[in-house]
């Protein structure tokens, strides 16, 4: 489903993809073998476009197979999920417009419920070399004769701009996991900012087989330097927010202002959530976690939910501290005396009912819902049910 953008007075400039930047995307998807099928891994620093020569490549790519795997690790400005997921994605259709990003339903998501790997690093890292490893299981290198049937796809794995300090030291252990076919490091004509040169990641000894591309940032000044493309990306991450809730309501039903879709949430009818049948994690809270907050006091854990995001997770014996994400919910109200929560959420009931654990971080609710004028915010409108 198409993601809900508030209109805008200017459109969305025109994606100007550099000869380079074909050139590089064409040797990922044609100079290499079929099986196995290349990984891609882009980095680069922090708007250097990234995002933008990741969904040029799946258009490429999508011209040779079918289906294409994405593998989002920047948890701020994911390409197919709200902020705040780990998630792989196959993506079966081209992009036709590169400025436009989307929502998909991802193949297996994670909630590390933060903006920023800096929270846990260690945990983070850890959902990544998850949704790989499933990748590596599902998606590649099948032995014909046991998977009748099954399609390798290519990978594309998008990352974060923080290349400096812990943040590089994340993004070379991502890479000496993954250990990519083809490894794309945009730079920008600012070189403290850039990623080191050559194959940064690997050791002297290492002689993995890799193709290392460089190429530059499309974004040029009136001197032809790369430069870096600003971004606001607390307002991109609101309206990617708001784009995810608006999956509550109909395509057709007419939502084009911020006003509109805070209305809209006010009036929709909340699920019923026994809280008996759920338990609540939140994350990064818990006692025993390093540099953290104390643990809420379980006296405190209902007013710490009420009126935040949460995701929402089925638990598994088999990953009891790596729970799949289903998507996420707004707490809108909590009454204690039924022992019932009032969750807002366009995740289908049919998934919904497997749903048994809140994950609680620190995605919230945008500002521009809740300061809406003439408009009650979704957890205040006046039939909300008390939470005592």
């Amino acid at each position: 489903m198409a993601a809900y953008m508030p209109q805008t007075e200017n459109p969305s400039p025109a994606i100007y993809i550099p000869r380079e930047w074909s050139d590089a995307a064409d040797s990922i998807a044609y100079d290499s073998n079929t099986s196995p099928p290349p990984i891609a891994f882009i980095c680069g620093a922090k708007n250097c476009g990234k995002t933008t020569f990741s969904r040029h490549l799946v258009n490429v790519l999508l011209q040779r197979y079918k289906k294409v795997a994405y593998l989002d690790t920047d948890v701020g400005q994911p390409e197919f999920t709200a902020p705040g997921f780990l998630s792989l994605t196959v993506v079966d259709t081209l992009t036709p417009d590169l400025t436009i990003p989307c929502l998909k339903t991802p193949k297996r998501c994670y909630f590390f419920g933060d903006v920023s790997s800096k929270r846990d690093p260690t945990a983070y890292l850890k959902y990544i070399t998850t949704l790989y490893d499933y990748y590596r299981k599902e998606y590649y290198m099948f032995n014909e004769s046991g998977s009748p049937g099954r399609t390798e796809l290519p990978l594309i794995v998008n990352t974060p701009g923080w290349v400096k300090g812990i943040g590089y030291d994340i993004l070379v252990d991502m890479l000496k996991y993954i250990t990519p076919t083809h490894v794309v490091k945009i730079n920008i004509s600012f070189e403290k900012k850039n990623l080191p040169a050559g194959a940064f990641w690997l050791d002297n000894f290492e002689g993995v087989d890799v193709n290392l591309i460089e190429i530059s940032s499309a974004r040029q000044d009136s001197f032809n330097r790369s430069v870096l493309v600003q971004k606001d990306a607390r307002l991109l991450r609101d309206l990617r927010i708001m784009a995810y809730f608006r999956q509550c309501f109909p395509s057709d039903l007419n939502i084009t202002i911020i006003k509109e879709l805070a209305q809209a949430l006010a009036a929709y009818p909340p699920y019923q959530v026994p809280i008996s049948s759920i338990k609540i994690r939140h994350l990064y809270c818990e006692a025993g976690l390093r540099h953290q907050m104390i643990a809420v006091p379980r006296s405190e854990i209902f007013y710490s939910l009420n009126a935040t995001i949460v995701g929402l997770a089925i638990s598994s014996d088999a990953s009891e501290n790596l729970p799949h994400c289903v998507g996420l919910g707004i707490v809108r109200g909590i009454d204690t005396l039924k022992g019932l929560l009032y969750v807002i959420t366009p995740v289908p009931p049919g998934i919904l009912e497997k749903v048994d654990l809140f994950l609680q971080g620190f995605i919230q609710i945008p500002t521009c819902l809740l300061q809406v004028q003439g408009c009650m915010s979704p957890y205040m409108s006046a039939n909300v049910l008390p939470t005592s």
